[in-house]
C-alpha cells in the first residue's frame, strides 16, 4: 500500500563534504565509529560447514569464524593471549575441540578458554581463566551471521524490522549463485545510489522497463510529481511480470507463506546499514553486501538465495536468474565509478540533495551521527 504522506523533502540540504569520499583520515574514522561499532554481515550459516574455522576481516580486524561439531559459531580476534601470533592463517581449516596456535602451541577450546600453555610452565600468579581468546559478538538472522566488535553491540535494526522476512523460509534457502564486484568508490557513493531514483531513466532502461514508476525518477507513485491521495494504484512491475527475472516470469515455485500485498508488491527491500540489503522476490532472495576496501574502493558481495526445489529443477541455471539483476548492478557500479571520480574535483567540496533524495538526507545523518559530526 502507498503511504498516503509524500517523503519528499521541503528544502535542498547540503550533502557529506567531498573529502568523506577519499580522505584516508576520515576513512580511518569511520572504520572506528561506524565499521567496528556495528554488525556486519560475514556470510551465510550454511556456507559454514560444522567443524569449519574460517579467516574473516571486519573494519581492518583479522578475525576468526568457528562452526564447531555441535553446530555452535562463534567469532573471536585471530591472535593468540601468549604473545599475539595468528591463530589461523589459512583461508579455512578444519576445527576440532580445540582452537591450537601454531606457534607455541597454545590451545582454547571453542567458547574461547586457555585449557593448555603446552610446553610452557607458568607460574603461580598466572590465571588461565584471564588468558581466554578475545571474542567477537555473533549474531544469525535469517541464515545470515554478523560479526559485532563493539564491547557492547547495538540494537539488530533493519530498516523494515527484524521480522521483515518472517514470510520467506530464509533459514532453508541456499545459495546457487555468488557475483563479486570491486568498485573504485567511497562505499558510502554505492548506499547513495541505493537510496535514490534520479538516476534511473538515463542509467537502467530495463530495470525502468520493469519497475514502470522508476522511469519517472522515483521510487514509489506518492514520490512523483502531482500525485494525489486519491490517485489510482498502479501495478508495482509491468504487466505480466511477478519478479526480477529477463522475462519476469518465476524461476521456480512462488513461496507459499507470502501474503497478496507481499506478492503484489514484486519486492521487498530489506536494508542493514552500513553492511548490506535484502530484495526478497516471490520466487528468491538476493543479498547484497557492502565491504569498504579503503577510502575509494569497494567490495560488492551478491548472493541469490533459492529453495531446493527450485534448485533441484532439471536444468536450473541460477546465473541466468541472477542476469537481470547482475545487469542492475553493473550499472549502478559504473554510476558510482563515475561519481567517485568526479567529486575529486578540487573545486567540488560538496552537494545539494533534491527533495527525492529523502533517504539520502536520513542516511547522511545516520552517518553524521555515528561519526559525531554536525
Amino acid at each position: 500500500m502507498t503511504d498516503l504522506h509524500p517523503p519528499l523533502l521541503d528544502h535542498c540540504p547540503e550533502t557529506l563534504p567531498a573529502a568523506a569520499y577519499h580522505d584516508p583520515a576520515w576513512f580511518a574514522r569511520e572504520e572506528k565509529a561506524i565499521w567496528r561499532q556495528n554488525w556486519v554481515n560475514v556470510g551465510r550459516l550454511d556456507d559454514l560447514p560444522r567443524g569449519t574455522m574460517r579467516r574473516v576481516e571486519v573494519a581492518g580486524q583479522n578475525l576468526i569464524l568457528c562452526r564447531d561439531g555441535a553446530g555452535r559459531v562463534t567469532a573471536f580476534h585471530n591472535t593468540c593471549r601468549h604473545r599475539g601470533a595468528e591463530l589461523c592463517s589459512a583461508a579455512e581449516k578444519p576445527l576440532g575441540r580445540l582452537i591450537t596456535c601454531p606457534y607455541h602451541n597454545w590451545a582454547y577450546d571453542t567458547s574461547g578458554r586457555l585449557v593448555s600453555t603446552a610446553f610452557a610452565t607458568p607460574t603461580a600468579e598466572f590465571v588461565k581463566s584471564d588468558h581466554g581468546l578475545f571474542p567477537v559478538h555473533v549474531r544469525d538472522w535469517n541464515g545470515f551471521l554478523f560479526l559485532c566488535l563493539a564491547d557492547t553491540p547495538p540494537d539488530f535494526r533493519p530498516d523494515l524490522g527484524s521480522d521483515a522476512l518472517d514470510n520467506w523460509p530464509m533459514a532453508e534457502l541456499r545459495t546457487g549463485h555468488r557475483l563479486v564486484r570491486e568498485l573504485d568508490c567511497n562505499w558510502k557513493i554505492f548506499w547513495e545510489n541505493y537510496n535514490e531514483c534520479l538516476h534511473c531513466p538515463g542509467i537502467h532502461p530495463e530495470l525502468c522497463d520493469m519497475v514502470p514508476v522508476y522511469r519517472q525518477g522515483v521510487m514509489a507513485a506518492n514520490e512523483a510529481p502531482g500525485w494525489t491521495a486519491d490517485a489510482p494504484a498502479a501495478p508495482v512491475l509491468k504487466e505480466g511480470a511477478r519478479t526480477w527475472t529477463m522475462t519476469g516470469a518465476p524461476c521456480g515455485p512462488e513461496f507459499p507463506g507470502l501474503t497478496q500485498t507481499e506478492r503484489d508488491r514484486g519486492f521487498t527491500f530489506v536494508t542493514l546499514y552500513p553492511t548490506m540489503f535484502v530484495v526478497a522476490h516471490v520466487d528468491y532472495v538476493r543479498a547484497v553486501t557492502v565491504t569498504p576496501l579503503g577510502p575509494e574502493r569497494t567490495r560488492l558481495t551478491a548472493e541469490w538465495l533459492f529453495s531446493g526445489e527450485t534448485l533441484a529443477q532439471p536444468g536450473f541455471d541460477a546465473a541466468e536468474v541472477a542476469r537481470f539483476a547482475t545487469l542492475v548492478l553493473d550499472q549502478d557500479g559504473a554510476a558510482c565509478e563515475m561519481n567517485q571520480r568526479g567529486l575529486k574535483s578540487e573545486r567540488f567540496t560538496g552537494g545539494r540533495l533534491m527533495p527525492q533524495e529523502f533517504d539520502i538526507l536520513r542516511f547522511h545523518d545516520w552517518v553524521r551521527d555515528r561519526m559525531g559530526v554536525a
